[in-house]
């Protein structure tokens, strides 16, 4: 955890050069906020940012508007890093640097108040921000993305975004069976109801949106659809729908349905087109904010090209693909823990099997830290903290599978992809899998932090513990 980018804003820049702004009393309060932390540089900022947040919200406190402050310079250093994300994805083929993004997304001023009459972009995902459903991180990397400015200079570069509601024009409804039942897993119940909102859709959005086509009306991107668009569409699903999808609708909740639609739509399309593999269960919320697809313009069409789909080998690829991630995560957790023993041998031989009892006893029996100290004769339970290094041995877990995995799965690929698309693949799959890598890893870190709550069992205990159980 770098506490440097919860009281420094990053600034737009002419160059290549970090420009940076110390906020001195947002320093002050954060450093006076965590005196007490254990150790701050091992804090996630998960925590940290839990914490901030619920100060933020406490306006008795007086301390609220700081709270927000440190939590918007950390932000914009997320802004940062998604704009040199797409200019590593991106940014040769297209011809921008990071820096031409920066421009348009990063507008914070790092006063505590809000200017009056403009919001900057990161008040607004701080506003938006519902830690319940997805990462500060996760959720910044979204809006970026989203931007609509940032969109229109991109697409300017032939860089094109598909919004949720071009998704929706351009999917046909005999399409949903196949993508929601064979690549999502859904009911043929939740099939059924998707197939009627997407036909209510098309019957109101759709056919306004073809007749502005008709009439020569200047079109552009596909705007949200409008209330009363909403209302006509609940009218039609009122007598239609099954199962009781009509029941408490409201222009809110269709909405909000039309666009856990096309995320799943968008979802398929990236899995198809850009290689964006799917995995297990866990990574299902990256890729719900992977929202850019690099399209070449068709010049004899206004529509959206569809890509070529080969469902057997998509089903085939990603089989292969899941078995390499397990392969790799198992392979990598053996090198760390192998490592780990063989650092602490050479200490204390004791340390060893005290070592693998704690990461069984905490990832397998699920005890607390606590509890883990008085089965082992620890003093305490900071002194199993020092044992463990969880932050640490999770991070060379998370390293050692991207190496591993990158290698297999670029020669697995070249099974299924043209010599120029595994051209492009290679220049982003680093990436890719480093996030999907990463997710893998932020459950385990969520899971380490309520281990008492009855919590789900992440993927990663999951694999650690059947390790642990052939040592044994």
């Amino acid at each position: 955890m770098n506490k440097l980018k919860y009281y420094t804003l990053i600034l737009p820049s002419n160059d290549d050069k970090r420009k940076c702004k110390e906020i001195e009393i947002a320093k002050i309060f954060f450093n006076e906020t965590f005196a007490n932390s254990f150790d701050i540089n091992s804090e996630s900022d998960i925590f940290i940012q839990k914490q901030l947040l619920e100060l933020s919200h406490n306006n008795s406190s007086g301390s609220s508007l700081i709270a927000q402050r440190c939590l918007l310079c950390f932000i914009s250093w997320q802004i940062e890093q998604t704009c040199l994300s797409l200019e590593q994805q991106f940014g040769d083929f297209h011809g921008f640097k990071s820096r031409d993004l920066l421009g348009y997304v990063l507008d914070d001023d790092g006063s505590l108040e809000p200017s009056k009459g403009y919001k900057c972009l990161a008040r607004e995902i701080l506003e938006n921000f519902d830690p319940d459903k997805s990462s500060l991180v996760t959720w910044t990397n979204r809006k970026v993305k989203q931007h609509r400015e940032l969109n229109k200079y991109l697409l300017e570069r032939g860089l094109y975004l598909m919004s949720d509601w071009a998704i929706l024009n351009d999917t046909k409804i005999k399409q949903l069976p196949k993508i929601l039942g064979s690549f999502h897993s859904l009911t043929n119940i939740e099939i059924k109801q998707a197939q009627q909102l997407l036909e209510a859709y098309h019957k109101i959005y759709r056919t306004e949106r073809l007749c502005q086509r008709t009439d020569y009306k200047i079109l552009g991107k596909c705007n949200p659809p409008r209330t009363e668009q909403l209302q006509a569409m609940i009218k039609i699903l009122q007598t239609q729908a099954i199962d009781n999808l009509s029941n408490g609708l409201s222009t809110k909740v269709v909405m909000q349905k039309l666009q856990n639609l096309a995320e799943r739509l968008r979802e398929y399309r990236l899995h198809v087109r850009n290689a964006s593999f799917k995995t297990i269960s866990l990574d299902a919320e990256l890729y719900k904010n992977s929202t850019f697809v690099d399209r070449v313009p068709d010049t004899n069409s206004n529509n959206i090209i569809n890509p070529t789909e080969d469902v057997y080998e998509i089903n085939e690829f990603l089989k292969t693909y899941r078995s390499q991630m397990i392969s790799c995560l198992d392979s990598a957790l053996h090198t760390v823990i192998a490592y780990r023993s063989e650092k602490l041998q050479k200490k204390d031989t004791e340390k060893v099997q005290q070592f693998l009892t704690a990461l069984q006893l905490f990832h397998c029996q699920r005890l607390s830290m606590g509890n883990i100290a008085k089965q082992l004769n620890l003093r305490a339970q900071d002194a199993v903290a020092r044992l463990l290094k969880l932050k640490e041995f999770r991070a060379d877990v998370r390293q050692e599978t991207l190496v591993k995995l990158q290698v297999r799965v670029i020669e697995l690929a070249q099974k299924y992809s043209t010599p120029t698309n595994l051209l492009n693949l290679e220049l982003t799959i680093a990436e890719l899998l480093d996030e999907q890598i990463g997710n893998v890893i932020y459950q385990a870190e969520v899971e380490a932090a309520s281990m008492q709550n009855n919590c789900a069992v992440s993927f990663f205990s999951q694999r650690l513990c059947q390790q642990l159980d052939t040592k044994n």
